[in-house]
């Protein structure tokens, strides 16, 4: 096989002309690092400073809201109602001299906006999320009115203007893992019998047609998509296969392929034999995606190894590997690849024996080291299980649920 190096920095022009420079990505993690204001906070930009300088190609940040009054965390970065460019041009140039491009991730959280955050949420419908165990975190969704719909299209449109306004290199609206754009395309959350629910694409692609007019042909827009919800009688693969034609019709640079929501966490990890012995999550499904479209696919998640790596670029399934929590444990992850080291992405969160416990500890280890590094501290990889739910104040699971979104 060609050496692993070789295939890992081989750069990637994609459709709009922008070139990403080699094809390790830092997929986004919510960071929780706005101000009071949810706005970027100065340890939000010393922390794309450092990966920028651990050698990443491409920066996708945490979910930035495109509504400042729709949160899925009290610190996300938020777009206020008039958008000032200034305010992002320190996290914009946080990557300035290196080769790493910062995109910024547009979101909108729908439903999944607790309780503390948000007494009446919106949705395609009135769908409770979550089972009875967390359903009291959550207010049920008021479902939104068509005027309401074609204003979230246009939030997500001057959000992405005013991010490239401030020098961000290209946008990603994040249409997985059960925020609003994938509940209207879910069937069991999207249940209207308007134009937006006959189409259950109709919403995610018009706010891409939005972006893309607000941007231009020469930024890159790039959506990152489940494969399926992994939710019996949810947004299956057929269904996501179809989008993904569609996707490539409208015109998008670059698809980010994940798969699950916050009700069915599949992107958090798979004890699939087959995904572990390949090291990717998603990488059948960008198989069946390459057949259909011929968007550069980015596929995120279980990668291990530089072999690993190189053998899923090889096979041609996919042009850019994703990833996610090894980027907390390892800033410098990329360039130790590259430069040929006898290094492995690993998540090194502890476990408690408790699932919810350990699947939330899973989001909160993992912040805390990337605020550790915001702050100018090392990663603490002694960092214990309770500890790391002590300083959260997540001890007990439900209360946990209420508190912590990503």
């Amino acid at each position: 096989m060609t050496d692993p190096r070789d295939l890992l920095a081989e750069p990637l022009k994609l459709q709009c002309g922008a070139v990403l420079p080699h094809r390790l990505a830092k997929s986004a993690l919510s960071e929780q690092l706005g101000d009071r204001r949810n706005a970027p906070s100065a340890e939000l930009a010393r922390l794309y400073r450092t990966w920028a300088r651990g050698g990443a190609g491409l920066l996708v940040t945490g979910n930035v809201m495109v509504d400042p009054t729709a949160l899925g965390e009290p610190r996300n970065v938020a777009m206020p109602a008039v958008p000032d460019p200034a305010a992002y041009r320190s996290w914009a140039r946080s990557v300035d001299g290196t080769d790493a491009q910062l995109w910024v991730q547009l979101n909108h959280p729908g439903r999944q906006s607790p309780r503390y955050l948000s007494r009446q949420p919106v949705a395609p419908s009135a769908v409770p999320f979550g089972d009875r165990g967390v359903r009291t975190a959550f207010a049920t969704p008021r479902a939104l009115t068509g005027d309401e719909i074609e204003a979230v299209v246009a939030r997500f449109a001057l959000s992405a203007r005013t991010f490239v306004d401030a020098g961000f290199a290209g946008i990603q609206i994040h249409g997985a893992h059960g925020y609003l754009i994938s509940q209207f395309l879910s069937p069991l959350v999207n249940r209207r019998d308007d134009e937006w629910g006959r189409d259950r694409s109709r919403f995610l692609l018009e706010v891409v047609r939005a972006v893309r007019g607000a941007v231009g042909d020469r930024v890159p827009v790039s959506v990152k998509l489940n494969s399926a919800d992994f939710q019996r009688g949810g947004f299956d693969e057929d269904e996501s296969l179809q989008v993904v034609r569609a996707l490539g019709e409208a015109g998008i640079d670059l698809l980010e392929i994940s798969g699950g929501t916050y009700e069915r966490a599949v992107m958090m990890g798979s004890g699939r034999a087959s995904t572990q012995r390949r090291e990717a999550y998603f990488l059948d499904y960008a198989a069946k995606a390459r057949q259909i479209s011929d968007v550069a696919l980015m596929v995120t998640g279980g990668f291990t190894t530089a072999a690993g790596m190189a053998e899923a670029l090889e096979s041609g399934a996919l042009d850019v590997i994703g990833i996610g929590r090894p980027f907390t444990v390892d800033p410098a992850l990329p360039g130790r690849l590259l430069a040929g080291e006898d290094v492995r992405a690993e998540r090194r969160c502890p476990h408690t024996g408790i699932r919810l416990a350990d699947s939330l500890l899973e989001i909160q280890w993992h912040t805390q080291q990337m605020h550790r590094v915001a702050a100018g501290k090392p990663v603490d990889l002694k960092r214990g299980a309770w500890r790391a739910l002590a300083q959260a104040g997540l001890s007990d699971p439900l209360n946990a649920f209420r508190r912590v979104r990503a």
